[in-house]
């Protein structure tokens, strides 16, 4: 019985890591993405039609930074539950705004790793992006019940 508790361990253990690890290179990536090119990230925003061309714009020079703090929270085991917690509630406004975008017929790149919202190409598949960011939302909850807290720095 102690060897099959272990290997449960074990396996939660696995999820755990992969939970923070995975969700911390997600928003690294997707906020280092908003850094070269603020223009792209302000249209990506607007598009949304939920903020002004003001507002936008604000957003675009904060929204690539505060993903990359949250991810480096994760990966460095700063203060994980509540930063899967500010984590969670990200994803949720931001698939509030998606479902919102895909309800009205708007046609708009979701401007998550590579805005480029003068591509047509570039429209999202409103379904796999709201079934993506619900996995992201999985492990985000995930990191909040059971965090991985070794290599944590502050847990």
């Amino acid at each position: 019985m102690a060897h099959k508790k272990i290997s449960v361990t074990l396996v939660l253990d696995i999820i755990s890591a992969f939970a923070r690890f995975y969700m911390a290179y997600v928003w690294i990536k997707a906020g280092l993405s908003k850094f070269s090119d603020q223009l792209a990230v302000s249209q990506s925003i607007e598009a949304y039609e939920i903020f002004t061309p003001e507002w936008s714009h604000y957003l675009s020079y904060i929204i690539g930074p505060l993903e990359v703090c949250g991810g480096l929270l994760l990966l460095f085991g700063l203060f994980l539950r509540p930063a899967a917690w500010v984590g969670q509630v990200v994803l949720t406004l931001f698939m509030i705004g998606i479902a919102q975008a895909w309800l009205r017929g708007l046609g708009i790149d979701c401007g998550c790793f590579a805005p480029n919202p003068n591509d047509d190409a570039q429209v999202m598949n409103y379904m796999m992006t709201l079934l993506r960011d619900l996995f992201y939302s999985v492990l985000m909850v995930w990191t909040i019940k059971r965090p991985f807290t070794k290599f944590a720095l502050h847990p």
